[in-house]
Order: C-alpha cells, then structure tokens, then sequence
C-alpha cells in the first residue's frame, strides 16, 4: 500500500496523525524508508550482476561457470564471494595517505548509489522527483573519478597514480559525448524528468524515442558504446586490466574496500543502462499498446493519494519491464567484456576525441534540426500518426481533470459534515 501511494510521506501522513504531521515526522520516516529500500537494490544489482558475468563468461568460453554454491545454477557464488572478502585482512600500504586511501572506495560507491535516488523503476516509484533528474543523474555519475584519483593518488605507488591518471582521463572525456548522447531524447522529449520522459513513450513501441526520429536511433548505440566506457568496462578497460597492470588504480587495495569499486563498477552499468531504457527503450512500458493503455488506467484508478490494489500491480509490471530492460542491457555490456579485444588507452581516448564527440555534436544538431525541416517539408513536427506534444497534453489534461474532480468531491464532503 506504501508503494502504490502518491508518495510514501503522503501515505504516513495520514496513519501519524496531524500533531506528528504538521512536525514533519512523514518525510522523515519517508526518507528513511526510501534509503533501505534504495540500499537493498544498490547492494542487489552487484550480486546477481557478478552472478550474471560468470555464467555468461563461462557459457561464451565453452565451461559451465558456477555449480556448486547455491545449487545447480550457483546462484549464491556472490553471496560466498562476499563473505570471503570480508573475512580478508583490509590492508593499508605504509607510503598510502591513509585517510584518503581508505574514503576513496566510499566516494565511488556513493556516486553510484546517488544515482539510484533520482532513477524512477515505474511509474511515480522514485525517491526524489526531480525536474531536471537526468542531469542530477549524470552530475553525480561524474563523481566517481573523485574516488579514483584519490585510490591512485593516496596508494603510495606511481603504478597505482598513472592507472588512476589514465582511467579519469578516460572518464572524463566519455562523460561529454554520453551527456551529448542524452540530451538527443531530450530534445525530442522537451523535458529533463525522468518520469515525464517514460510517461511520453506510452502506447507502442513506434512511440519510443529510438524510433522518433533517425538521429536518436543512431544516438542509442553511440550512447550504449559511451556509457560502456565511462563505465570502465571492456574493451575499455586497459587502465585497469587484470591482465596488463594488476588491477591499476586499485592495485594496493584488498578485502571488502577492493570490492566497493566492483560494486558502484556493477551499480553504474545497471544506472547507465535504466537511463537507456527510460531514455530510448519506453522505460517500464511494455511496448504493446493495448497493454501499456490498461496499465495508464490501472495506475489512474485511484482517487488522488489513495490506494487501488490495480494501480499497486501495474507498477509492479512496470517495474519488471524496466529492470528487465535494464539487465538486458549489463547482459549486452557483460556479452562485449568477453567477446572482444581490449583497445590500448591511445585508442580508447583516440576513438573517444576524434569520433564519438563529433558524431553526437552531429547526432544533438540533427535532433535540433529534424523537426523544423519536417514541419517545413510536411507540416508537421513528427512522422508518427500523432506528435509527441499533442499526446502528453492530452495525458496532463486528463490527468488535471482527475484531481480537480477528486478536489470537488472532498469539498463537498467536507461541506456535507459540517452540515
């Protein structure tokens, strides 16, 4: 019932009581209860995600992966994994800066978690609703080359500093051709929140934002390709390859604090790939009309801060869709890891600088560009049976018709009581 409500304060605010209320104690128990549940699913995404690689892994070269832990699939080989770690003695090099060593894996975990406050899972279940989501996602993402020069910095090894120099070099140059790549749908969307933007793509999978115009079908793939390597991942991965430089900027660390940066490493792939979903796969819409209108009713069949079993089961669907596009998406980035070739770093940053800015600088002009040259060959702003603009009116008509109807009722109410 706490989920299904307009927002989890409104829900408490009615069960405290109006002297408790007016104190302010709703949105603190709000935000209390959305930190729990944001932490479960930060700390989940790893687990299976490094459950995930190792079967692919293992499936890609011909082997089996993990059997024995957890039956016959593995499936608890994270969980093991994890106790392992933290049993480990956490050690800290006599030439570190100890203070600095020991918070940077914090400030990596932290910026992947922020991100998960501002990414809506369905429809209205997000912690903060935010005007300009995307951009607080992307500003808080970029906080994690922070925890990186300080783990290479801090560690006392020059091997460990140029791992960490080459791995921001690489984190800042793809954050602008992924921002870029993001703000193509932006365009199209006329809006920076993140529930709004899924909310647009309702009713078929013609009115996705990948199929909205050619320049944000082409900006989907340049995007997943950025998002890819600003996640650290292969075939981007030279500045921390295993292989090649032991680990890079985390060559000094072990124990639990080695694996935090695994952790916000797994959490950033799943942020990056629900901000594709939202952005161009219809985020918690499954794609098929009569589907996703029954799934709008659903949702809207409550009066306004109540509850209705049938909206609560619509957005549980929709947040299965949403996570399944978003696992769909690590699968493909785990599928790249062990399928291609790393690139040396002066590739990586050469494909970075010389080609993928230039075609999302090309791909973001077009996007500005396309619907003045349809309105001015067609007049009209969109090639689909219905512009995007029209359809999301009439969605905020309605969906102020609603609450102004609920409004009238509870006046009339509240007059009939005092009567």
């Amino acid at each position: 019932m706490m989920l299904a409500a307009q927002s989890i304060a409104g829900f408490l605010e009615g069960i405290i009581g109006e002297s408790l209320a007016e104190q302010g104690v709703q949105y603190v128990l709000a935000a209390m209860i959305h930190a729990v549940l944001l932490v479960h699913a930060f700390a989940l995404s790893p687990a299976v995600f490094i459950w995930l690689e190792r079967k692919v892994s293992g499936r890609i070269q011909d082997r089996l992966g993990p059997t024995r832990v957890g039956g016959l699939f593995g499936w608890l080989q994270s969980l093991a994994d994890g106790i392992k770690l933290v049993q480990k003695e956490d050690l800290c090099p006599p030439a570190a800066d100890s203070m600095l060593f020991r918070s940077a894996p914090y400030v990596v975990c932290i910026a992947s978690f922020a991100a998960f406050a501002v990414l809506p899972f369905s429809s209205g279940w997000v912690a903060v609703t935010a005007d300009c989501g995307l951009f607080i996602i992307l500003a808080v993402l970029s906080l994690e080359v922070f925890g990186i020069i300080m783990a290479g910095y801090s560690s006392g090894s020059k091997w460990s500093l140029f791992g960490g120099m080459r791995e921001a070099a690489q984190m800042v140059s793809y954050e602008i051709p992924l921002a870029i790549c993001a703000l193509v749908p932006v365009i199209a969307a006329g809006s920076l929140n993140l529930g709004e933007i899924g909310g647009m793509q309702r009713g078929g999978m013609q009115n996705w934002f990948i199929f909205h115009d050619p320049f944000t079908f082409i900006a989907f793939f340049v995007y997943f390709v950025v998002a890819t390597a600003s996640c650290k991942r292969a075939p981007f991965d030279l500045a921390e390859a295993e292989s090649e430089l032991v680990g890079g900027f985390h060559t000094e660390y072990s124990g639990i604090r080695w694996s935090f940066f695994f952790m916000g490493e797994y959490a950033s792939m799943f942020a990056v790939c629900g901000i594709a979903s939202i952005l161009f796969l219809g985020g918690w819409n499954t794609g098929i009309a009569p589907l996703d209108d029954a799934l709008y009713a659903a949702r809207n069949s409550a009066a306004p801060g109540g509850f209705a079993i049938s909206g609560y089961l619509a957005n549980v669907i929709g947040a299965f869709i949403f996570v399944l596009k978003g696992s769909a998406g690590v699968f493909v980035q785990i599928w790249l890891r062990w399928t291609l070739p790393r690139l040396r770093i002066d590739q990586v940053m050469t494909t970075c600088l010389k080609y993928l800015i230039p075609i999302s600088c090309f791909l973001f002009l077009g996007a500005t560009l396309w619907p003045l040259l349809l309105a001015s060959s067609t007049d009209r702003s969109s090639w689909t049976s219905e512009p995007l603009g029209t359809r999301f009116a009439a969605e905020v008509q309605e969906s102020t018709e609603q609450l102004s109807t609920a409004n009238q009722r509870q006046a009339l109410a509240v007059g009939e009581d005092v009567q």
